[in-house]
């Protein structure tokens, strides 16, 4: 790897210089992000690239919603831009750490139902509000006092549920609508969306290599070429789009507060910091340094800017991936703490987030090859809710909980789907149904019980000592 780590004395700046063997040196601040900018470091970033999930949601989202390809396009590009915005800041100023940001599946689900519903303007003004509120706990340390919210027994089932309300759209998408839509379960719809889904596994399960690290890549383009050659994709208006173009200020309309929108999404974003925290966390432990306080309290706050940001331009929430974090381990920036191949994953964002051609060309991949791509990875959201719950003691009590969250978030809406008004939005949620389930029952089965028990053990120690 060729790096540089600077003396601590070194003052850095943000700067480019020419070093001896003539590759360009980029200092950002210190030591772990600055490094030669060499062709090495060049190919781990566009593999940073390549591996995250930052153009899947969005076309996902955008796909399943229906959006014209004005507003899809529109919202991949500001996905890229922010996304590439945030990676930046947070390796070079805040969290300091080799992740990569990008949209969080947990909104997936809601937004795919707001804007079916034609709310996306309340949708973005739900993620503008919960933002700000974040940003300011973060800022004034009241995010560490609400650690219990962060618990694996709380997050296992979100999470679990985030997986399962995103099956049914996943599945639309891999049949190709619901039954009586032209193209159901069509032949070639199946065809694609198989050959997709199975490309996906195999490469990613069994696969080697690059051929691994890019399954994802590798099945849209096999799935997208079937579907040209089927006739059921057409790419011609990308000529329409140009080269270079912002995206527009708040494009689903202006600030619409809707409190049945916004709960879902306040506890939607939570669901995104426990994301985020698992990240730092498990970085922190391949690059062998502690996880700070501060850096928990930055980065945040940094998502929580970045997702605000995001919601005006037409993106939504922005978080720190996993999968990008797994590639430490097998490349050289997990042993070197250094942060180039992020940085330059970067830049790269936010360069293809001016090109609304990008945009245009992610926006436009056929459904069934969304759902072939998509449904891999819901199923993996479900394997990351049981791998959460597994870490939770496994007592009677805690057992209960997790059941009975899960029973009710699963069975409830569809047990409640004749109600009206704001009781059919709340009940018809399983992830707000599970979530308000699970942090309930864990305070009245295990917390409340518990602190009964401290306080009667503390009051007959104080008996005693009398």
């Amino acid at each position: 790897m060729a790096s540089t780590m600077p003396s601590p004395t070194a003052k850095q700046s943000q700067s480019t210089n020419r070093s001896q063997d003539g590759a360009v040196s980029v200092a950002a601040g210190d030591g772990g992000a600055s490094g030669k900018l060499t062709p090495k470091n060049a190919l781990l970033g566009l593999q940073h690239v390549l591996v995250s999930n930052v153009w899947l949601d969005p076309v996902f989202v955008a796909g399943a919603i229906g959006l014209p390809l004005a507003l899809s396009s529109n919202m991949v590009n500001a996905i890229f831009i922010v996304s590439g915005l945030v990676t930046l800041i947070q390796a070079t100023k805040l969290v300091r750490l080799p992740i990569v940001q990008g949209p969080s599946a947990a909104f997936d689900a809601l937004m795919i139902a707001a804007g079916t519903a034609g709310s996306l303007a309340a949708a973005g003004t739900s993620i503008f509000i919960s933002s700000l509120i974040f940003l300011v706990l973060c800022l004034t340390r009241v995010i560490e006092k609400l650690r219990f919210l962060f618990a694996p027994i709380v997050s296992g089932v979100v999470i679990f549920l985030v997986g399962v309300s995103l099956s049914s759209f996943t599945l639309s998408e891999f049949l190709g609508g619901a039954p009586g839509d032209k193209g159901f379960a069509d032949p070639k719809t199946l065809a694609v969306s198989i050959a997709t889904c199975v490309l996906v596994v195999a490469l990613s399960q069994f696969g080697k290599g690059m051929a691994k690290a890019l399954s994802y890549l590798i099945a849209l383009v096999v799935g997208t070429a079937m579907s040209l050659a089927f006739g059921m994709a057409d790419f011609s208006e990308v000529s329409f789009k140009p080269w270079f173009g912002l995206p527009k200020f708040m494009p689903y309309g202006g600030f619409d507060f809707n409190a049945a929108v916004f709960v879902p999404f306040l506890i939607a974003y939570l669901v995104a910091i426990m994301e985020a925290l698992g990240v730092y966390q498990a970085a922190t432990e391949i690059q062998g340094t502690k996880l700070e306080n501060r850096q928990v309290r930055y980065g945040l706050a940094g998502e929580a800017a970045g997702s605000a940001i995001s919601s005006l331009i037409g993106g939504f929430t922005t978080t720190a991936y996993p999968q990008n974090v797994a590639l430490l381990k097998v490349t050289d920036e997990g042993r070197t703490r250094t942060r180039v191949p992020v940085i330059i994953a970067g830049v790269v964002f936010v360069v293809l987030g001016f090109i609304p051609k990008a945009g245009a060309v992610l926006s436009l991949i056929p459904s069934p090859v969304i759902g072939g791509i998509f449904l891999p990875a819901a199923a993996s959201l479900i394997s990351t809710g049981f791998n959460t719950l597994r870490k939770v003691e496994g007592n009677d009590r805690n057992q209960v909980v997790i059941g009975l969250s899960l029973l009710l978030g699963i069975a409830l809406p569809n047990a409640l789907s004749g109600l009206e008004g704001g009781a059919h939005v709340f009940f018809s949620n399983s992830i707000l149904v599970g979530a308000f389930s699970v942090v309930i029952l864990k305070a009245l089965i295990i917390d409340l019980p518990d602190m009964i028990a401290r306080r009667a053990r503390t009051a007959e120690r104080t008996n005693q000592t009398e």
